[in-house]
C-alpha cells in the first residue's frame, strides 16, 4: 500500500501527481484545451482562407496589379495566419511559446543544413515572383516540360499539360533552368518549308503559296511576309515561308496552312516531289553462264 501511495503522489505534470490527474477537474480542465484548441485550429484554418481570399481578389480586381505577386502574397499570408493558430494552440495547453521560438531560432541553422532543397525552392519561387519570367495564364516550356501556368507557390510551380495533365515542377528546377515563355510576346513567326519539283514552273508555286497563307485572316501583312526559294534539295526545291500571326492563333494557323498549301499546289498543277527508288534486277541467266564460264 505504501508503494501505491508514493507513486500516487508522484509529480506528473505541472507541479501535479498523478492523484491530481485522474480527478474530475482535471480531465474537465484538459477536455476544455483539447475543445479549445480545435476550435482555434478550424478558426485559423478559415481566416487564413478568408485572408488569401482577399488578398487575390484585390490583385484580380486591378488590371495594373500583378495577379502572380498577389497569388505568391496570399499564400505567404495564408501560412503566417495559420503559425498564429498554431501558438495560440500551444498557449491554451499551457506552452510557453516564447521558450519555443527561442529553441527554434538557436536551431535554425541546423534546420537549414537539413532543408536545403526545400528552402531552395523557396527562395527560387521568391526570384521567379520578383523577376517574373511568366505569369499566372502563359504557356510555357521548363525542364522538357510544356503548359499553362495555373499556379506559383513556395515550393513549386504548377502547369497544366497540353492533355491537361496536372504537372508539378519544384521552383529550383524552374528558376535553373531554360524557360521559354511563348506568351509574353502579342505575336509569333510562323515558318515552313514546302518543296515542288524541278520541273515546276516556281513563279506560280510562289504565287499559289503566297496567295493562299495570305489569304487566310489570321495572317499578317506587316512585317511582310517572307517567300523565296532556300535550297535546292536532291529531288525538290524549297520554298522558305515566315509569316506573322497572333500568338493565340499560332498552334492551329501552323498546322491549317500546311494542309491548305498542299491543296492549292495540287490544284494549280504544280508537282510536289516525294522520294522514289529505282530497283534494278540483273539478269540471272546471264550472271551463271558467267559464272561457268570462270570455272
Amino acid at each position: 500500500m505504501d508503494g501505491i501511495n508514493d507513486l500516487m503522489q508522484t509529480e506528473i505534470y505541472g507541479g501535479k501527481a498523478l492523484a491530481d490527474l485522474v480527478t474530475l477537474e482535471f480531465l474537465a480542465e484538459v477536455l476544455g484545451s483539447v475543445v479549445a484548441a480545435v476550435i482555434i485550429l478550424i478558426a485559423g484554418f478559415i481566416v487564413a482562407g478568408w485572408v488569401k481570399r482577399r488578398i487575390v481578389a484585390v490583385g484580380d480586381a486591378h488590371a495594373k496589379f500583378d495577379v502572380t505577386l498577389f497569388h505568391f502574397l496570399g499564400n505567404l499570408a495564408r501560412y503566417a495566419v495559420l503559425g498564429f493558430a498554431l501558438l495560440f494552440v500551444l498557449n491554451t495547453f499551457g506552452v510557453k511559446t516564447t521558450s519555443i521560438i527561442a529553441a527554434i531560432g538557436a536551431a535554425g541553422l541546423a534546420i537549414g543544413l537539413a532543408m536545403q532543397g526545400a528552402l531552395s525552392n523557396v527562395a527560387a519561387g521568391v526570384m521567379i515572383i520578383l523577376f517574373r519570367p511568366f505569369n499566372l495564364g502563359d504557356f510555357i516550356e521548363v525542364d522538357g516540360q510544356m503548359g499553362t501556368v495555373k499556379d506559383i507557390n513556395l515550393n513549386n510551380t504548377v502547369l497544366a499539360s497540353l492533355g491537361n495533365l496536372k504537372v508539378i515542377i519544384p521552383n529550383s528546377e524552374v528558376w535553373g533552368n531554360t524557360i521559354t515563355n511563348y506568351s509574353s510576346f502579342p505575336t509569333r513567326r510562323a515558318e515552313w518549308t514546302f518543296g515542288v519539283g524541278y520541273g515546276a514552273d516556281l513563279a506560280l508555286a510562289e504565287r499559289v503559296i503566297r496567295d493562299t497563307i495570305m489569304g487566310d485572316s489570321r495572317s499578317h501583312s506587316d512585317p511582310e511576309p517572307f517567300i523565296q526559294v532556300n535550297e535546292l534539295n536532291s529531288s525538290s526545291v524549297d520554298f522558305l515561308v515566315r509569316v506573322w500571326v497572333d500568338a493565340a492563333d499560332y498552334f492551329q494557323y501552323q498546322a491549317d496552312m500546311k494542309r491548305k498549301v498542299k491543296e492549292a499546289l495540287d490544284a494549280a498543277g504544280v508537282d510536289i516531289p516525294f522520294p522514289t527508288r529505282t530497283i534494278v534486277h540483273a539478269d540471272q541467266a546471264g550472271i551463271d553462264e558467267e559464272a561457268s564460264e570462270a570455272a
